[in-house]
This record gives structure tokens, C-alpha cells and sequence, in this order.
């Protein structure tokens, strides 16, 4: 006798809860829990608003009068009128010197907010350890709640098996998150004053828990119809095969924004991006006409991101010269020279043919170098690290001379300013340390004329500022030598101490005299820097006596910036972590602020 053949069995399990209500209360917790996330992180945000100044900057490049001069005048006694000529170095800056403005006022400093009480100092430190390479346990904590706030919809009364419906409604519920993060103007990020870059971390999260929701979703429907085997005519429903060209498009994005791929072939994951993310919205929205919400929300955020760009893009002519000491092109842009705060970044593009192809379509992020409304305008400072910027170089390079050195003029698109420092105020500290790898002196060369030029002006509460700046080759300081020098010659009311380290051997004869650096205030060493003794000794000058015309102020915290590679930022974390809390508490606090190389 034949074996009777046994039919597949499919196991249905309809839940009772409605998948589209359920999916927008847990959109709205999540908004809950940003918005009190955002009133914790208030009162700076109002701190910084309070000047009306501050309302206005950061957001739109333009051009104005240049500063050319201080606003307050510096005052010596007779006491001092004989060392006058010695305010360079770290002994007389200190106790010699007020400063009125036209109308004898005293200084107005910014008001300063901790990010913490110091009670949850400790708390914090720990929180700011890194997890992976340029991963904090605060991001771990941060993303482990927004999983666990969706897996509470995954799993309440439904099987992922044979009830894939509410999975298509998770992934469509978190379009406009995904979509808000991706987007340079970040409408969440200014909300908490950070920079898209530093939320990106929650774009890549929440973008593969929508792959991983859609696949559920479509997968589950596929296998049903195969089992069923109704799959030809299922598929061929308009509504369900628009449904697939939104899995495959969801796929792909997945597929090309593998880091490997990303670092290999930036073009090609842009591209890929742009053509899945603007074909994703129609095909669901045709599919499923009920999540015409939150695709329509999506849609919003990206074409307000899209107008945004372009009311914030300038196009110009720059003037690009190559530095081979550092292997960087010097891009300079008179025609800019306001708009910005110190430590933000601009998104270039060169229109040049000389870039190639497709090279003058590509958009290259770079810290701006130069303080606002200064002489020569915008500046950055491009590191050859890739295609692009080795055809930049090449391009200043084989430029003819002009003037006293080699330049070239290109037209140029200029694009921001994006990211910085965001509600912080680096001026309501009362010491600053930057530690720069490489051509992450852009970000500290910037954010110290800023300090410098407050100072003068009576607005900075910056006691005591070091620049910690690690290269390859002691050459390198050369073309930045005139710069630094004049840093500290300029800070009257503020001691400056630049230490230079360089971790190769020089090759040849040594840029520089025996003899030339004989200050403390600008030293050359070789090795790598100690940051931990570099922390101890700006703590040090920060609270001990005799710190001139800012000793009635309160010790308002240390704030540490750094930029380079990831090595560079965990590294120093590290040691900003590693600080006797005694000491930190003298100080008022550490704060770290990062800028990290990388996509």
C-alpha cells in the first residue's frame, strides 16, 4: 500500500492586537524618550542662546567685515611695564595685566553648565569608556533601549512565523527616525546639540532593524505563498511585487553600506543610497497604502534636509596651494569669512575638470582651519588620504606660481558649517586641552584663535590653554611655525603651551636649530605625547593661585579636545577616563569633545 502523501500544514495565528496602532504608540514612547533626554540637556542649550549672537552662528556661511582688532585694550602697571616684551612666555600672563573696554566695564564671561552634578561624575566617566573602537558604553546603553523598546511589539501576541504583517509595520514605523539621522541639517541633532555625525551611530542601528523587520516581513509572506503554491500569482499583484522592489531596495542598502564597501567605494555606496532611498518610499507607499504617515514624514525630513543644503551652499572661487612638508592642500576662500563656530566642518566640492570624471561631483568633508571674520577668510587644510584628495594636490601642485608661492584659483561649492562643539562653549571652561593627530590640527588651530580672540574681548573664562600636537616628521611644523608662533604671542591674558612630538626619525638635516626652541612655551620632542601628565599639569595651573586678572572666578571644569584617528581619540578617552577624581573634582569636571577621521 502506497505512503498517502502528507500536505504541508501551514500554522496561521491571527493576533488580536492591531499592528498599526500598536507600532505608533511605541513610535510615540520613543519620542518620549528623546524629548527627556532634550530637557535634561536644556540648560546649556539655554546658556548658549542667552547671547543673541549665538542665535545666528553656526548655521549659514557668509561674508563681512573683517575683525580687525580687539574690542578691549590691554592695560600694563608699572610693575610690569619692564617684562612687557616677555608675555609670550608661561610666567607673565598671569599677574600683571586688566583689561578694560572703552567704558572701564569689567569682562563678561559666558555663563558655564557641567554636563553632570558633580555627584554623577564617576557615573559618567564610566559611561564615557569606550566599548569598541569609537564606541562608548553610553552608545551601547543607548542602543540596547531602543532594542529592547522594539522588541516588545516583535514578540506581544504574534509569531514571527505566520503572522509576518506586524513586522512590515515596525520597519515602516521607524522611516522618519532613519531618515531624520541620515540627513546632514539633523533636526534630532540639533535638538540635542550634537552634530549628524555624532548620531549617525543610531542611523546604521535603526536602518538594519528595518532590513531585518522588512526581511521578516517579506520572507515570511514568500514562504507562506511557496508552501500554498500561489507564489506567480500572489506576485504578480501590483501591491505585492512593489512590495519586493522595496525588500530588494532594502537589501542593497544594506548590502553596500558594509564598511569594508563604504571605505572601498564611497561613490558607488552614495550612489546606491540615494537611487534605493528614493525608490523605497513610492514602493512602499504602493504597496501598502496605509503607511502613507510615515512614508509622507520621511519624504518631509528629506526634502526640508535637501532645501537646507542648498540654502546653505556657496559657490565660489578658491585659491589652493600644496603643502608638502604636511601633504596637504592649502584651500583658501576669501569670499567666506563668517557664519561659523570653531570646530565645525564643510562639505567641498571642487568643479574642476582637473579632478576627473566624477571626481569634481564629489563631496569632501573638512574642519575649517581659520577664525571667523578674520583676514584671510575660510581655510582648510585637505590631507592626501584617497583618490581625491591626491588629485587635489596634484592639481595645487602643478599650478604655475602666483605671487610669493604656488596657488591656483578653482571654482569650488562649499557646503555647511556642519557639526562642532554644538550648546558646549568651549570659552565658559576654565582649561582647554587639545591633542591633534596629523591634520587634526585644522580643528585645535581654529578653536584656539576662537579662545584667543574671546579672551581679548573679555568673553572667555579660559585660564590656561595646551595644544598637544602629534606628526610624523619634525618638517612638519614648518609651514604651521609662523601660525603657532603668533598664538602665543596674541594671548595676552591667557598662557599658551604648544608641545610638538613627531614619532619618526628625521631624515637628512634637522629643520631646526639646536637652540631654537629655548621657550616653554613651544616645544619639539620626540616619542609619542603623554597625555596623562599633559592633564595632570593643565589641571595644576588651572586651580592653583596666581592665575591674573580671571583669579575671582570660579574653576568652571577642563575641556579636552581632540582630533585624528580612531586610535588617537580612544586613546586619549582612555586617559581622560583614568584622572584621580579628586582631581577632577578640583577642576569642576573633564569634558571630552571629539572629532574622529573616518565615513
Amino acid at each position: 500500500m502506497a505512503a498517502a502523501a502528507v500536505a504541508p500544514t501551514i500554522v496561521s495565528f491571527e493576533s488580536t492586537v492591531d499592528p498599526a496602532a500598536l507600532v505608533y504608540h511605541i513610535d510615540l514612547f520613543l519620542i518620549a524618550i528623546f524629548a527627556a533626554v532634550v530637557l535634561l540637556r536644556l540648560p546649556r542649550a539655554i546658556a548658549r542662546f542667552w547671547k543673541f549672537s549665538e542665535w545666528g552662528t553656526g548655521y549659514i556661511l557668509y561674508h563681512t567685515n573683517f575683525r580687525r582688532s580687539a574690542t578691549r585694550r590691554v592695560e600694563f602697571n608699572s610693575e610690569a611695564g619692564s617684562r612687557h616684551h616677555d608675555l609670550a612666555t608661561d610666567d607673565t600672563h598671569w599677574s600683571s595685566v586688566q583689561r578694560v573696554n572703552e567704558k572701564g566695564a569689567a569682562p563678561s564671561y559666558p555663563p558655564h553648565v557641567s554636563s553632570c552634578p558633580q555627584v554623577f561624575r564617576g557615573a559618567l566617566q564610566l559611561l564615557h569608556a569606550r566599548f569598541n573602537p569609537g564606541v562608548s558604553m553610553l552608545q551601547i546603553i543607548i542602543i540596547v533601549i531602543y532594542i529592547a523598546t522594539l522588541v516588545y511589539p516583535a514578540f506581544y501576541k504574534t509569531n514571527p512565523f505566520s503572522d509576518p504583517v506586524r513586522y512590515g509595520w515596525i520597519g515602516v514605523s521607524q522611516l522618519p527616525f532613519v531618515f531624520a539621522l541620515s540627513s546632514k541639517n539633523n533636526i534630532l541633532g540639533w535638538f540635542l546639540g550634537s552634530g549628524y555625525e555624532k548620531v549617525h551611530i543610531l542611523h546604521r542601528v535603526i536602518g538594519r532593524v528595518i532590513v531585518l523587520s522588512v526581511n521578516i516581513h517579506g520572507l515570511g509572506f514568500i514562504y507562506q505563498w511557496n508552501l500554498e503554491g500561489v507564489f506567480m500569482s500572489k506576485i504578480a499583484n501590483p501591491n505585492n511585487y512593489w512590495g519586493l522592489i522595496a525588500l530588494i531596495c532594502a537589501d542593497i542598502l544594506i548590502i553596500f553600506s558594509t564598511s569594508w564597501l563604504r571605505n572601498k567605494a564611497y561613490t558607488l555606496f552614495l550612489s546606491t543610497h540615494i537611487v534605493c532611498a528614493s525608490l523605497i518610499l513610492p514602493a512602499i507607499i504602493t504597496h501598502k497604502p496605509a503607511t502613507s504617515p510615515y512614508v509622507l514624514t520621511a519624504v518631509g525630513i528629506f526634502v526640508l534636509d535637501r532645501v537646507m543644503r542648498w540654502i546653505k551652499t556657496r559657490i565660489t572661487t578658491a585659491t589652493i596651494r600644496p603643502l608638502p612638508e604636511l601633504g596637504v592642500t592649502r584651500v583658501e576662500i576669501p569670499s567666506i569669512n563668517a557664519g561659523w563656530r570653531a570646530g565645525q566642518h564643510v562639505r567641498i566640492r571642487v568643479l574642476s575638470s582637473g579632478m576627473g570624471i566624477i571626481g569634481w561631483s564629489e563631496t569632501h568633508p573638512f574642519t575649517i582651519a581659520s577664525i571667523v571674520k578674520g583676514e584671510e577668510g575660510m581655510i582648510l587644510m585637505c590631507k592626501k588620504t584617497g583618490d581625491w584628495t591626491n588629485k587635489l594636490y596634484d592639481l595645487a601642485k602643478s599650478s604655475a606660481y602666483e605671487g610669493e608661492g604656488e596657488a591656483r584659483k578653482v571654482r569650488v561649492s562649499v557646503e555647511g558649517p556642519y557639526g562642532g562643539p554644538g550648546h558646549r562653549m568651549f570659552s565658559s571652561f576654565s582649561a582647554a586641552v587639545f591633542v591633534a593627530g596629523g591634520s587634526g590640527i585644522t580643528f585645535a588651530l581654529s578653536s584656539i584663535q576662537d579662545l584667543i580672540q574671546k579672551d581679548l574681548e573679555g568673553h572667555s573664562r579660559v585660564k590656561v590653554i595646551h595644544l598637544v600636537w602629534s606628526v610624523q616628521e619634525p618638517s612638519s611644523l614648518v609651514p604651521l611655525l609662523p601660525l603657532l608662533t603668533s598664538l602665543v604671542q596674541q594671548s595676552v591674558f591667557t598662557p599658551i603651551r604648544i608641545s610638538v612630538f613627531y614619532t619618526r626619525a628625521p631624515i637628512g638635516k634637522f629643520p631646526f636649530p639646536d637652540t631654537f626652541f629655548r621657550s616653554t612655551a613651544l616645544t619639539l620632542s620626540p616619542g609619542r605625547p603623554k597625555v596623562s601628565k599633559i592633564l595632570e599639569a593643565s589641571i595644576s595651573k588651572a586651580v592653583s593661585l596666581g592665575s591674573g586678572v580671571k583669579d575671582h572666578e570660579k574653576i568652571t571644569g577642563m575641556i579636552v579636545g581632540v582630533c585624528g584617528p580612531l586610535g588617537l581619540v580612544d586613546s586619549v578617552a582612555a586617559e581622560v577616563g583614568k584622572v584621580d577624581p579628586l582631581r577632577r573634582d578640583q577642576v569642576g569636571g573633564i569634558e571630552i569633545h571629539d572629532e574622529c577621521f573616518g565615513w
